[in-house]
């Protein structure tokens, strides 16, 4: 770097210095110390008006390693702890800023930090001046007019909340500090000369900015901006929660939640700056995929866009093309349209999002991996150019020795090199911002297009028909009637202008993906079904005109199937798992499922209401990603039911969670319960064998294993079995109330012990008793599907001991033959829809439930020899079972696996189809005449 007069006056100056001889004549500290104060006009000027700056770095050996936040809290406190009038305060805290920003920009100079130390490190110095400023300033107000107290007398604290790149801990070199100021509740304070809490708080506010803003002999400390609070200028300078909650509920505009993200306490004594990050966080982040928002956020990129044409802006490395402002944009965008959903993304720092949205594929890693590196350089470069004179410019050098000086810095050899490599990564960095909204989006549909024109009714009747036949309609007529249906829906007409406009736009693009399938006119009609849900509700519709795929996700699921119609009208929220098709198509595994569902319930921690929302919508979010891949043929009908039954499993582990901890907060948990619950979830039926489908209900029996005497340890004490009552109560209210998102399951209970007249919870001996002495054959069939499915593990194996115990029972072989036989005739004559027409596949002669009646009769028959039969609860792994022990001759072992499949496919599908399981009596009949002989040979020979 080149040198001039005061740099070289200064280094000849202190290679005479005899305070620190050693390092005067050090080549390397010299190197060091001379590429410092060429790059840094103010570092050099400090240390003119004041060597004892430099003398006291060396000395604490401070140029060698960062300071830690603390580090720099302690020093400050120090300082501070003898200073009683303002003009001490202000001199003190710009004098400890100089003596940092020096410290901070010899490292960064010299190499000696990497960015994130630098940022991180500018982030903590404002972080102390601040908070070491507002407790003086506090204590000095309070002495003048006494606490500041809510209505219950309880003290009240100033909350600073620091945003941009201070809330995220990525303070420049020469930056601004952006500040919103509040305070919990309105009152007053307790001193003589008694000041409203508005009042105390307001003037606080003034002389903490006055501290860090001002401009004195020693210069300034940060340069403070309070203008991003409620109303701006124009609003108070220091509001309170309610006044905030309010607002941001109400009044705050798009760009208000762009910068909220950035949000974080700076300051708070008690801790109440949590709680109103707590109850900021859904303005921010809402729960649903928030497309209601991307036109607001259009139109700041359109903002950012068009100020780039701004003159200068060229050699602008922040706001310029390209520059750092992009880069931010382009990961909060992600952050605001899903963060809500997941919380991962509710992160500050940008190279952390950027990270995030790589690992997540949001943002291709390669995208993500350009847009980091084009952010360390940038941030760098900027670092460099604010350090020459420690002013808030992103600009480039306009003479060519300023660009010489800021390209040596940068480790180049030459300005063209570092100009090439600067051009690169800002090429990069536009050429993903001018792409963000524009992949994955519906084209504007001509004015003059068909399918418009047509919804529009702005062609003859006459040509409705040819026009629907030349785009391949093979139900022209059905699909035209289904469409004026459509087009005379009052619910749409009622829509408003905005919700009117966007239906104009979509309608045209849905026809287009309908009409050609062979279901065209019922696809229609399914559509119109999901449009007049959503008319009113533009978020939704705006997301379906953001996402090609999504729309084509959605007529794709409705022509499958009228099942979809009944769950995304009852719960339009599905309509953002339609986004992503690889997510869309890919259900979850159980690891995955209860991954997601914690991270979902995090959110809403400790709001039952809310929590109970969670649940219904995780679970009809995972439901429709199985029914999607299950339509889609991606999956096979018993990979179906694992998920299904997966996801109920999960659910039903969270609420016992939900429900144990709301009955434990209130009366503690039975003494003799250890670590565990004590009670265990069984299930029976379609979940216990691992055969759930999308309407199935849950069949349960609750257990417990606490001594009769035992009470609860809290203080208001129950009797145990009183507890496992309630808790089984408030588990069945979780699962089955209807919410705004409708009801988790059907809950069926009717399989316990003594059936409805029994109690709702069983001690595990009273269990166990029962099934010896008084159970009905029928009920050890239904033993024979049951498995613990949630709960503690002690009593998951003392269930299964049990279970093992009662099957291996000696049975007389004829009488129980006769009792199965009995009650399947039974359920047949009460059950069974067959008739001369038509055949029930469930219940029908030579139906799912012979095929279910056999292996139950097999497994009872021969457990007793063959523990092994035990180990199962589901027909098919039941039924390799009785092959394996060679219990079935002649292949029938696979013959009956593979006619169950079948049986349940058809059933399957009609569940899908919102049909009952019947078919015509000409369907089937092999399976059928093939089921009768099994029935023949295994209960009748």
């Amino acid at each position: 770097m080149s040198s001039h007069p005061r740099l070289d006056s200064y280094l000849e100056e202190w290679k005479n210095s005899t305070t620190h001889a050693h390092l005067a004549a050090d080549p390397d500290f010299n190197s060091s110390l001379e590429t410092v104060l060429a790059g840094s006009e103010y570092v050099l000027a400090q240390l003119e008006r004041n060597q004892a700056l430099l003398d006291a770095l060396i000395d604490g050996e401070l140029i060698l390693k960062p300071r830690s936040q603390q580090q720099m809290d302690d020093s400050l406190a120090e300082a501070l702890s003898e200073v009683d009038s303002e003009d001490q305060l202000n001199q003190v805290l710009r004098q400890f800023r100089h003596r940092h920003m020096i410290h901070i920009i010899w490292r960064d100079l010299g190499m000696s930090a990497d960015l994130n130390e630098t940022l991180e490190s500018l982030s903590a110095l404002a972080d102390v001046c601040i908070q070491q400023a507002a407790r003086v300033h506090y204590k000095w107000l309070v002495e003048k007019h006494g606490v500041p107290r809510d209505e219950n007398g309880i003290q009240q604290h100033l909350v600073v909340i620091g945003m941009g790149k201070l809330g995220a801990r990525e303070l420049n070199m020469s930056s601004d500090i952006d500040l919103i100021y509040t305070y919990p509740h309105r009152g007053q304070t307790d001193g003589d000369r008694s000041l409203d809490n508005e009042t105390f708080f307001t003037r606080l506010c003034q002389k903490l900015t006055q501290a860090l803003n001002s401009q004195t002999i020693d210069g300034f400390v940060f340069r403070t901006d309070t203008r991003l609070r409620p109303y701006g200028d124009s609003g108070p300078l220091a509001p309170s929660f309610d006044f905030m909650e309010i607002y941001y509920e109400s009044q705050a505009r798009e760009w208000e939640r762009y910068a909220m993200i950035k949000a974080r306490i700076i300051y708070s004594e008690d801790g109440a700056g949590q709680e109103l990050m707590t109850m900021l966080r859904p303005f921010v982040y809402r729960r649903y995929l928030d497309f209601g928002a991307i036109e607001s956020l259009r139109s700041m990129k359109q903002m950012i866009s068009d100020n780039l044409k701004m003159k200068g802006m060229r050699d602008n490395v922040k706001l310029g093309p390209g520059g750092i402002r992009e880069i931010e944009f382009i990961g909060q965008v992600f952050q605001l349209m899903r963060g809500g959903r997941d919380p991962e993304l509710q992160i500050r720092p940008i190279q952390q999002v950027l990270e995030r949205l790589a690992e997540k594929e949001l943002v291709p890693h390669a995208a993500a991996d350009d847009l980091l590196q084009a952010y360390r350089f940038l941030r760098l470069t900027e670092n460099r150019i604010q350090a020459w004179r420690d002013e808030q410019t992103h600009l480039l050098p306009e003479d060519q020795e300023g660009l010489q000086r800021l390209a040596t810095l940068m480790q180049f050899d030459s300005v063209s090199a570092f100009i090439e490599t600067l051009s690169m990564h800002r090429n990069r960095v536009q050429q993903q911002f001018e792409a963000l909204f524009n992949a994955d989006t519906t084209e504007e549909e001509p004015e003059d297009a068909p399918l418009a024109r047509l919804w529009r009714n702005a062609i003859d009747d006459e040509q409705r028909i040819p026009l629907l036949e030349s785009i391949g309609c093979k139900e022209a007529q059905a699909a035209d009637d289904a469409i004026r249906k459509l087009q005379e829906s009052r619910t749409l007409h009622a829509a408003g202008p905005r919700g009117s406009d966007l239906i104009a736009e979509i309608v045209p693009h849905m026809l287009g993906l309908a009409l050609p399938l062979e279901n065209s006119a019922e696809t229609i009609e399914r559509l119109g079904l999901i449009l007049e849900t959503i008319a009113r509700r533009t978020t939704y519709l705006a997301l379906l005109k953001e996402n090609i795929s999504a729309m084509q996700g959605l007529v794709k699921l409705l022509s499958a199937s009228p099942w979809f119609v009944h769950w995304i009208s009852r719960q339009p929220i599905l309509l953002d798992s339609l986004i992503d098709p690889r997510q869309l198509y890919q259900p979850l595994t159980r690891a995955d499922l209860k991954e997601e569902l914690e991270q979902q319930l995090v959110t809403v921690s400790g709001d039952l209401e809310q929590e109970m929302e969670v649940l219904r919508q995780f679970v009809a979010t995972n439901r429709l990603r199985v029914a999607a891949a299950d339509v889609s043929e991606i999956v096979p009908l018993m990979i179906v039911s694992d998920y299904l039954t997966e996801i109920a499993e999960v659910t039903l582990e969270a609420a016992l969670d939900l429900a144990w901890r709301d009955m434990t907060e209130r009366h503690g948990k039975p003494s003799d319960t250890g670590d565990g619950y004590g009670f265990v979830i069984i299930a029976y039926g379609k979940l216990g064998g691992i055969e759930l489908g999308y309407g199935s209900d849950l069949d349960l029996v609750f257990l417990h294993n606490s001594s009769p005497n035992s009470m609860t340890d809290g203080k208001r004490q129950l009797a145990a079995e009183n507890f496992y009552a309630r808790l089984a109560q408030r588990l069945i209210h979780i699962m089955t109330t209807r919410t705004p998102s409708g009801q988790l399951y059907e809950i069926d209970m009717r399989l316990r012990p003594n059936g409805n007249s029994g109690l709702l919870v069983t001690s595990l001996s009273a269990f166990e008793k029962y099934q010896h002495n008084n159970a009905w054959t029928w009920e050890h069939q239904a033993l024979v599907r049951a498995r613990p499915v949630a709960g503690d593990p002690g009593l998951v194996d003392s269930f299964a001991t049990i279970r093992q115990k009662i099957l291996c029972e000696e049975r007389d072989a004829d009488a129980l033959r006769e009792e199965v036989i009995k009650m399947r005739e039974k359920m047949r004559d009460s059950l069974d829809k067959s008739s001369d027409d038509c055949f029930d596949v469930k219940q029908g002669r030579g139906g799912i439930t012979d095929i279910e009646f056999i292996v139950q009769h097999m497994i009872l028959r021969w457990a007793s020899q063959h523990p092994e039969l035990c180990q199962y609860s589901d027909n098919i792994r039941q039924l390799e079972s009785l092959d394996h022990s060679q219990l079935l001759p002649d292949q029938w072992g696979e013959r009956l696996s593979g006619l169950y499949r079948a049986l349940r496919a058809h059933a399957h599908r009609s569940a899908l189809m919102e049909k009952k399981p019947i078919v015509g009596i000409d369907q089937l009949a092999q399976e059928r005449k093939l089921v009768a002989e099994a029935w023949q040979l295994f209960m009748l020979e």
